[in-house]
């Protein structure tokens, strides 16, 4: 995206704090339950599933989940970073560490979303958003070990919060650094590539449903 004149920085600076706005309020409609002010932050078309299309098929999606699925819900965010493919598209990573009142069991679980975000007719919104999930595990239960997604009635399943990233996998197949010798350092990520250079061109994962 090029920002060489003050009016481009000044629509730059401002997509920023509304896309850093939209993942603020996705939280809040969702813990609130107020499902027309959550599915009106997404594009009308929005893509639901394989072969549904629109914020209506989102809606009742959403009714249906955390309807039979959680009591109450908090979501607490993290770090967010931003990056644009153009003026009216954009990428993001956001932390966000979960709780969630399930039945007789309290869950907690950190995550991050993998966001595509677009501009429509002057408004950001989301074009989609993917939950790569790390641990769900009960309050007193600590996730140590596989399978770290733990929901009450449900067999255990691995999470892809590692997924879109293949330098995690590559850390643990290389040997340790011998101490005599230094590593080799790559070049720093161009401007707006930053997240592009860490996924090094990795397919989303696939993502399990809760």
């Amino acid at each position: 995206m090029t920002t060489n004149t003050l009016e481009a920085r000044l629509d730059r600076l401002e997509s920023i704090e509304e896309i850093r706005q939209l993942a603020g309020k996705y939280s809040l409609s969702l813990d609130m339950r107020d499902l027309d002010a959550h599915v009106g932050l997404f594009a009308p078309d929005i893509r639901v599933g394989r072969d549904k299309v629109g914020r209506a098929h989102l809606k009742a999606w959403v009714d249906d989940t955390l309807r039979h699925q959680f009591t109450g819900t908090s979501h607490h965010l993290g770090q967010h970073i931003i990056e644009f493919i153009d003026a009216d598209h954009a990428i993001g990573v956001v932390y966000s560490k979960n709780e969630h009142e399930t039945g007789p069991e309290w869950v907690i679980m950190q995550m991050l979303y993998w966001d595509d975000y677009e501009r429509i007719d002057g408004r950001w919104y989301f074009r989609r958003r993917l939950p790569c999930y790390w641990y769900a595990s009960d309050l007193n239960r600590v996730p140590v070990g596989d399978m770290k997604m733990r929901w009450p009635g449900r067999e255990p399943y691995r999470g892809t919060f590692h997924d879109l990233f293949p330098t995690w996998g590559r850390f643990w197949q290389t040997k340790d650094q011998a101490a005599d010798a230094l590593p080799e350092v790559a070049e720093p990520a161009p401007l707006e590539q930053f997240l592009l250079q860490m996924r090094q061109g990795a397919p989303d994962p696939r993502i399990r449903v809760r």
